[in-house]
């Protein structure tokens, strides 16, 4: 039997412990472990336009998914996996000012949202930078905020496992 461990499986293995972090989060009272306040607030800003707070659910905000993102990244093994979060935030307001002559904190709502909509219909193939960031902010995004409690059970209002009194499905006969 062959006990090495390829990189491959060496990275499933770090992603999963990373993940296995209590992900109690109190965006309100946590300090950024890994980026600096600026750094952090942007990310924070922009986890909130990916899932914005509504009237059925707290956003990404309410569910501290900016620090989730921020202990992940803090406990990373792999440098480039630290360096790619400081280069895509750095890349967002490269944009911004490239596209409207203000970082992308300093832009208006309007033009935040319309920055990150061209990014993501480029989401199947992300060629640039800014997409391929765009395409890691989403999906670390969407993980953080479906593992805490505001995801799961006040947006997808899960229940966790009941009975079924009786079928209601399809019967493919």
């Amino acid at each position: 039997m062959n006990s090495h461990l390829d990189r491959r499986d060496l990275l499933k293995l770090i992603t999963a412990s990373a993940f296995a972090m209590p992900l109690q989060l109190n965006a309100a009272t946590d300090k950024p472990l890994y980026f600096d306040e600026h750094e952090f607030t942007l990310l924070d800003a922009l986890t909130e336009h990916i899932i914005p707070r509504d009237a059925h659910s707290p956003g990404a905000h309410d569910a501290g998914v900016a620090s989730f993102i921020d202990r992940t990244v803090a406990h990373a093994f792999l440098p480039e996996e630290k360096e790619s979060w400081k280069k895509g935030l750095a890349e967002m307001n490269r944009l911004s000012m490239e596209s409207y002559n203000r970082p992308f904190l300093k832009a208006g709502k309007t033009e935040q949202v319309d920055l990150l909509e061209k990014l993501a219909k480029a989401e199947s193939h992300p060629k640039t930078d800014g997409e391929r960031f765009f395409d890691q902010l989403k999906g670390a995004t969407i993980f953080g905020y479906y593992t805490t409690d505001i995801g799961i059970h006040k947006d997808i209002e899960y229940k966790g496992n009941v009975i079924q009194e009786q079928f209601s499905g399809y019967d493919a006969v």
